[in-house]
């Protein structure tokens, strides 16, 4: 397929219509709802999420990361503090997550400010990882440039061989929460008439508003 071929590149949509009547007054408690769908439908990763962030001066960014935690307070991941999104959320604490469930025609939007997770929660979490990665934290520099691939391999083997079993908690590595002031659910329709729901917070609740598509 060629660039001329775009235009006409389209899919139909059609899902269960998203009702005001029909969510949760909650937008976490809705999410959760999403969520255990998406798991229940066999979706590849479905904590799979794109994090946009911005520079201090506006040098937009985007990439995937994995959820790793939500609750009332917010969106969790981990990432090296010193990666080009810890440079970004240390500049302007604020970032934009996108749940991208194209196989049932769903996708979940979230805006929210930036906060470090405590020390002792990322290293909970750190401990739990797999012993791989825990050492591929330490040998990665994430987002600096390296010299070749054989670099990255020799600086892994030098870790592996200097903590063959425990390696330590990187001081340049740890979690973050997004703590949302926006949530929005976006249900696919045919037509292009698609239902979008958004929860704006408006201490000390949520009010529910519906966006044209």
């Amino acid at each position: 397929m060629d660039a001329t071929s775009l235009p006409g590149l389209r899919r139909s949509y059609e899902g269960e219509p998203l009702l005001e009547a029909n969510v949760a007054a909650d937008p976490i408690a809705q999410f959760a709802l999403w969520f255990q769908e998406a798991l229940s439908a066999g979706l590849p990763e479905p904590n799979a999420m794109i994090v946009a962030t911005a520079s201090a001066g506006g040098r937009p960014s985007a990439r995937t990361v994995l959820l790793k935690g939500y609750d009332e307070q917010g969106f969790v991941f981990f990432t090296n503090y010193e990666s080009r999104k810890g440079r970004d959320v240390s500049e302007n604490p604020r970032a934009s997550l996108l749940f991208p469930w194209h196989q049932i025609r769903r996708q979940v939007r979230v805006e929210g400010t930036v906060v470090r997770l405590s020390h002792e929660r990322s290293a909970d979490y750190f401990n739990s990882r797999p012993y791989g990665s825990r050492i591929g934290a330490w040998a990665s520099r994430q987002s600096a440039v390296v010299r070749s691939r054989e670099e990255l391999d020799a600086r892994y083997e030098e870790l592996a061989a200097r903590w063959p079993e425990k390696p330590p908690v990187p001081d340049f590595w740890g979690g973050y929460l997004v703590v949302p002031t926006e949530i929005e659910f976006w249900q696919g329709q045919l037509s292009r008439m698609h239902d979008r729901l958004r929860y704006r917070r408006a201490h000390p609740g949520w009010v529910l508003e519906r966006l044209a598509p």
